[in-house]
């Protein structure tokens, strides 16, 4: 089984590195980060780089697909097009899962494979999904068929251990969340705009996703 985690300039890393740990458990898994042209591949604050040890053209057939995403300054850039869209509809014709966190879903949209489909994003993103033909919802982890999305970073956690439970079962993902010792306990009630205080939530919004 691959899985292809994509790799693009300005990615945010918790959407690349969450998949990751909660995926590459699985069972026969051979996990492989994925660009346009194999090498270093700076996230979005300039500071850390993750190697791509493949490029697009030696990964055709992978099993899982995910998609980080970025802020719009990055992701912006490929949605008219190009070497990134294309491979994910050349590939997402022999996944048996394509997955994103975050704005990764606004890729998996221009790339023309949302349509018709519930998705989920960065919540000051969410509503950009109807754009392409996608029904934007408003929760952490959204299945439709083999399409699983994730909202805002650190959702792709969650969206990993989700799919881990379906493809290995219950104790598999109950493991790997034990053994992550992922427990969350955060110190502030403020992860999502329902629960964060109104003027931050309000800043953010007129604000937008912040750019490096």
């Amino acid at each position: 089984m691959q899985i292809a985690i994509l790799l693009y300039d300005r990615f945010t890393a918790l959407d690349a590195a969450g998949p990751y740990d909660t995926l590459a458990p699985l069972p026969g898994a051979e996990t492989v980060f994925v660009a346009e042209q194999a090498g270093p591949v700076r996230n979005d604050r300039g500071t850390l780089t993750l190697v791509a040890e493949r490029s697009f053209a030696e990964v055709t057939r992978p099993d899982i697909v995910v998609v980080p995403g970025a802020p719009p300054e990055a992701v912006e850039p490929h949605l008219a097009g190009g070497p990134l869209l294309d491979w994910l509809r050349a590939v997402d014709t022999m996944t048996t899962w394509t997955t994103s966190v975050c704005t990764g879903s606004l890729l998996l949209g221009a790339a023309g494979l949302l349509k018709g489909r519930r998705a989920t994003s960065h919540w000051l993103a969410l509503e950009e999904l109807r754009a392409f033909g996608a029904t934007p919802t408003a929760q952490r982890v959204v299945m439709d068929r083999k399409y699983v999305t994730a909202a805002g970073v650190s959702a792709g956690i969650d969206m990993g251990l989700t799919l881990a439970g379906e493809i290995a079962g219950d104790r598999h993902a109950e493991a790997v969340q034990l053994l992550l010792e992922y427990d969350p306990r955060p110190p502030y009630d403020a992860g999502s705009p329902h629960t964060a205080p109104a003027e931050l939530v309000e800043h953010f919004r007129a604000k937008g996703i912040p750019q490096v």
